[in-house]
């Protein structure tokens, strides 16, 4: 049966078709996974190489969401994926139900940026293997060879010179689908290394931007693996603190950090782990690398981080599932293609590690660092302009986002964002968040009134502090100790 709302949606997608039907972009009836309405979908031809405007060429595909309102308005939103290296298509659904109040007036325009989903996929064939054997995901020497390989399958392809994925190029292509879209100016979400590409689709094209959204802001000159080292350690040393001033957590883990020590002086070992995917129990070789990457997953999430303690104590004990668990759970989200990934941070980051200021994190050391560097010696490089490292003023009213428990893009990098952006830029920080702020309840309708504000100055009035009470997650109690205490 035809509903109010279909109707209002099928006219929005007829004057849609009608109105970009001399751009370069048709549009197609699509669905995309995880949303409730049609969408459209279409994509723009850009050359492989901007300098090389008549050699090869890539389809940057983008799907569209109609807005839901008969006369909608004309500033679009377009959201900026994270990774590097994940799809924005791919996130549309948990994106537009966070989103959706935006909806109602604005198109929603999710774009692969070029190596993503696709446009122009540069994906490795162990990002298809999420099965495979743990064995095999915690050998490191065999993930070298496995990018090795997966760096010479991806320069065969006709869209395989890898020094052509930069942020700056592929900013290019999105100014495009706004062009192709006929959208006078945009409003950019961006997530993780999503605000990157937004700081920079910003500088390069400021009177396209009405208002933005930076949330967990990864700055173009933070040197990603120098700095995940810093920050995990905060983060981590935070946790431990927190632990030591709680009453409950201090009195079931009254030697947390002492444990922790134990459990890094006593790796390598050989233990049982079972695979949290999978159920198969495997006999592995846990080196520290791989046991301090099981903890930097489970501190991107405070609900994640609250149990911990426990799992350390597991761990401690001499059992790891715990902590194997805890670093599966967020790979829920969407795929991410490596070979896009190592385009970006051997271009933009690895070169400017000797100069990188972040002292190495005590125990998290320069190991994230050196396997970047490891693969980033063979990768090609594309050139990267000085002007990209630079923050320009905001050219609109924009919203820096972040957790204070972050463990990748912590405050420290917000608030050197928002000194230059000036006047017209905002921080919130949110004391006991992690990786990601705007899907909490209450900011996610902050953003919807940011967003929907009918000038900067109202814009930058928004208040969006609604979040300052929110209580860190209660420390995790294994089931049968609970049930033991309640006794």
């Amino acid at each position: 049966m035809t509903t109010r709302r279909n109707l209002r949606w099928t006219a929005g997608v007829i004057g849609l078709v009608l109105a970009t039907a001399a751009q370069a972009a048709p549009l197609t009836p699509c669905r995309l996974e995880g949303v409730e309405h049609g969408a459209l979908c279409g994509s723009v031809r850009r050359p492989l190489d901007p300098a090389q405007p008549d050699g090869p060429t890539i389809d940057v595909h983008f799907a569209l969401l109609p807005a839901l309102a008969q006369h909608k308005l004309p500033d679009a939103v377009f959201f900026f994926a994270g990774g590097p290296g994940q799809s924005a298509i791919d996130l549309a659904g948990p994106v537009a139900g966070q989103l959706g109040r935006l909806n109602n007036r604005r198109d929603l325009v999710f774009v692969d940026q070029r190596g993503t989903g696709r446009s122009a996929p540069l994906r490795c064939e162990s990002d298809r293997q999420a099965l495979r054997p743990l064995v095999e995901q915690l050998d490191p020497q065999r993930q070298l060879a496995q990018l090795a390989a997966c760096r010479e399958q991806l320069t065969k392809l006709p869209y395989g010179d890898l020094r052509r994925y930069t942020t700056s190029i592929a900013m290019t292509d999105v100014e495009a689908v706004r062009a192709a879209l006929g959208a006078p100016t945009i409003n950019l979400v961006g997530a993780s290394y999503g605000t990157r590409a937004a700081l920079e689709y910003m500088r390069q094209f400021p009177r396209a931007v009405r208002r933005a959204v930076l949330d967990g802001v990864a700055p173009a000159d933070m040197v990603l693996p120098a700095s995940f080292s810093t920050d995990n350690q905060a983060a981590f040393d935070a946790l431990f603190e927190w632990c030591a001033a709680d009453a409950g957590c201090r009195s079931r883990h009254p030697r947390l950090r002492a444990q922790w020590q134990g459990v890094l002086d006593a790796l390598p070992r050989q233990v049982l782990l079972t695979d949290p995917l999978t159920g198969r129990i495997e006999s592995v070789r846990l080196a520290r690398d791989e046991v301090l990457g099981m903890v930097r997953s489970a501190l991107y999430v405070p609900a994640l981080a609250a149990v911990l303690p426990a799992a350390i104590g597991e761990a401690a004990a001499g059992r790891f599932d715990a902590l194997a668990g805890l670093a599966s759970a967020p790979a829920a989200g969407a795929t991410l293609y490596s070979g896009m990934h190592f385009s970006v941070v051997c271009a933009e980051d690895v070169p400017r590690l000797a100069q990188a200021t972040d002292p190495a994190g005590a125990q998290f050391g320069n190991a994230f660092a050196r396997l970047y560097e490891q693969v980033c010696t063979a990768w090609p490089r594309g050139t990267v302009d000085p002007a990209f490292y630079t923050i320009a003023p905001a050219p609109a009213a924009t919203w820096v986002l972040s957790g204070a428990a972050d463990p990748a893009t912590p405050p420290r990098h917000g608030e050197r964002v928002v000194r230059a952006l000036g006047s017209k830029a905002r921080h919130i920080v949110v004391p006991n968040a992690g990786h990601g702020v705007m899907t909490l309840p209450c900011l996610r309708d902050a953003v919807v009134r940011f967003v929907e504000a009918s000038s900067d100055d109202a814009a930058l009035r928004v208040d969006g502090r609604c979040a300052q009470a929110l209580p860190r997650p209660r420390l995790f109690v294994p089931l049968g100790q609970a049930a033991e205490a309640a006794r």
